[in-house]
């Protein structure tokens, strides 16, 4: 893999550029003139990270759309909050100011910036994600990613990045030490429609949830454990969660009450 920047970059931009190739073991290149796909001709593997002045793009080598970081419809869903309407997650996972919440499968962060909202200041996210190109990715835009209001800014700044296998992390967490656990894994189901999810498929871990994980979660867990799924999943009821169905969109949430 190579990481590089836009062909005049500012010293922040390669400074970043340096961290994140030391981090990814993944070769330092300058930009010069040359294109993406004449860069992505120079890598072993087909992939390639451009530090931009604004974002951090991936590019797999397939996907002519690069996977960048940006809340999408997390934002849509906060500025819903920020009006005093609700979020079925928010209300299905009982989230209140305060709570402390691990999302086991961080992803793009977009259920980690809604909770991280919900909990408000005094309360926190830890998103875990097991990919680390997709930590990096996240945790460099999540950091850096500027709105229009403040405190969604805060939000974003406020959830905590690992990058691990939920598995274990939450195996060596005390009993009853966090409010939620949360799980959205890569649906075994795709919603083909949503056409913004497949550079997202290409790097995500697509491993299904275990048992073992689900056991933990209840360990560590003091509100509930909740599970995001296409509503058609048998994930739910494999895993023993009760079913609750989104009515306006494909998905459903799974609860464990606790």
């Amino acid at each position: 893999m190579i990481v590089t920047t836009t062909a005049k970059p500012s010293s922040r931009a390669i400074d970043q550029a340096s961290r994140l190739s030391a981090e990814l073991s993944a070769f330092l290149k300058a930009r010069g003139n040359l294109t993406v796909n004449k860069l992505l001709t120079l890598t072993d593997d087909k992939r390639l990270i451009v530090v931009t002045e604004n974002e951090v793009r991936y590019y797999d080598g397939q996907s002519e759309i690069p996977l960048y970081f940006h809340p999408s419809m997390a934002f849509v869903r906060v500025k819903r909050l920020r009006r005093g309407e609700t979020d079925p997650l928010i209300q299905l996972s009982g989230c209140e100011e305060g709570d402390h919440i691990i999302d086991c499968t961080a992803g793009l962060a977009s259920d980690s910036l809604v909770f991280a909202y919900a909990a408000g200041p005094t309360g926190s996210v830890t998103a875990i994600e097991s990919e680390p190109v997709l930590c990096a990715l996240v945790r460099e835009g999540l950091s850096g990613y500027e709105t229009n209001l403040p405190d969604v800014n805060e939000a974003m700044r406020r959830i905590e990045m690992i990058n691990n296998n939920h598995l274990n992390y939450l195996s060596e967490l005390p009993d009853k030490s966090v409010d939620i656990v949360y799980f959205d894994p890569m649906f075994r189901k795709p919603i083909h429609e949503s056409s913004s999810m497949e550079p997202l498929r290409a790097i995500a871990n697509m491993d299904e949830l275990t048992i073992a994980s689900i056991e933990q979660a209840k360990r560590v867990a003091r509100k509930s454990v909740v599970l995001k799924e296409h509503q058609a999943s048998g994930e739910f009821l494999r895993l023993g969660f009760e079913r609750r169905h989104v009515n306006t969109s494909k998905i459903a949430y799974g609860v464990i009450q606790l």
